[in-house]
């Protein structure tokens, strides 16, 4: 277990998110890195460890991984005495979660954390964003056993985890519809989001069907952007004025690491074993909660999360959501106020992290919640893949 005393999260900077203009990878790298080292109150100079997802990747989708480790560490010249980067592991926070290991086992003092995408600009006709793969003449891995039968996408497979709950549960198109509509709210007040005009329940069921139950609001919008976060060993960052303390943090993996096989219920993904490690970890609950940026590639993941997290029961995420009142600016537990990754743009669950980091240090500016929170929880990824944070200030 991880002593919340070890690890904090000093720093968090981000780079302009684009959609329709293009900046090369580096140069957005280096924008968010700089940001957030100088938000730590640190020197390059101190930064002495460095992690990424997923390393560079020209096999999977284009733009998915443009930057290395090493194109950062010769850019900023750091002298680093730990580092990591690679594809396995509990969704594309895993790399904050190694740094978290890294800085609370003393390998290091400062890592900086960076995710950096091009999907916007990387995807032409010719060229066609799929996690089935773009590398060979021969699909492999779990997606040969999905593409014969017209899985090719994610969606294919989180609206199959999506019937289920409706079926299930009574969760409705509406249901999802309050998480998509929230987010676009939260997206009006930032200034980086990409979608900010405003999205009503009309508009959103009504919009074009992509893998019935979702449709196109239930989806995340690919942008060139980078994020980074520094990830600090408590003792060696002093100087810190608003530290923000790891509570506990889950990444457990008990059913199958498959999108089409996890678990015989599907109503449930690795997000209900990773919340179930998180919260064995810590005294707080889900009523300590101030605020929750929750992984929304698509609104199903979001729901998934909102009810493994405990914030309802199982199945009860339809009452709960219902009317959007809970999940509101001003609501028992405001969610994604950044405009997640449905309106402000899919940084592949870094910007969760960014926005929770400046929520919780009261420079969010516009989008400013009315009260500091003092309790965060962060979540990642879907299906298989999932890690969850619980942040905390001093």
């Amino acid at each position: 277990m991880l002593n919340a005393k070890q690890v904090i999260f000093s720093g968090a900077g981000q780079s302009e998110v684009m959609r329709k203009e293009s900046r090369s990878a580096i140069d957005l790298t280096l924008d968010a890195a700089l940001e957030a080292i100088a938000h730590a109150g640190l020197d390059s100079s101190e930064i002495d460890g460095l992690s990424s997802y997923p390393g560079v990747r020209k096999d999977i989708s284009p733009g998915f991984g443009p930057v290395s480790l090493a194109d950062v560490k010769n850019a900023l010249g750091l002298r680093l005495n730990w580092h990591s980067a690679g594809w396995e592991g509990p969704a594309q926070a895993g790399a904050i979660v190694n740094a978290c290991a890294a800085v609370a086992s003393g390998l290091c003092n400062h890592v900086l954390v960076f995710r950096t995408v091009t999907e916007a600009s990387s995807v032409t006709g010719e060229r066609k964003a799929s996690v089935s793969g773009t590398g060979g003449d021969r699909i492999s891995g779990p997606f040969q056993w999905m593409v014969p039968f017209k899985g090719y996408s994610a969606v294919n497979t989180v609206a199959l985890y999506a019937q289920r709950h409706f079926h299930d549960f009574g969760t409705t198109r509406q249901t999802l519809g309050e998480i998509a509509t929230n987010n676009r709210r939260n997206a009006a007040l930032n200034p980086k989001a990409v979608f900010t005009e405003p999205l009503n329940m009309g508009d959103y069921l009504e919009a074009r069907m992509i893998s019935s139950p979702l449709c196109l609001f239930d989806c995340d919008v690919p942008v060139d952007a980078s994020t980074a976060i520094v990830v600090s060993r408590a003792e060696a960052a002093t100087e810190v004025s608003d530290p923000i303390y790891l509570e506990a943090l889950g990444s457990a993996l008990h059913g199958q690491d498959s999108w089409d096989n996890f678990s015989p219920d599907l109503t449930e993904m690795a997000a209900h074993d990773a919340a179930a490690a998180m919260w064995s970890q810590t005294d707080l609950t889900p009523a300590d909660v101030e605020t929750a940026q929750l992984y929304d590639g698509f609104s199903m993941l979001t729901l998934s999360w909102i009810e493994a997290l405990g914030f309802c029961g199982k199945g009860e995420a339809k009452d709960f959501l219902m009317g959007g009142g809970n999940i509101s600016r001003d609501g028992l537990l405001p969610l994604n106020t950044n405009g997640g990754q449905l309106s402000g743009g899919r940084t592949h669950g870094f910007g969760y992290f960014y926005e929770a980091i400046l929520q919780m240090r009261g420079e969010a500016g516009e989008r400013q919640l009315a009260r500091k929170p003092r309790v965060a929880v962060v979540a990642n990824g879907g299906g298989p893949l999932g890690s969850c944070f619980l942040l905390r200030t001093g």
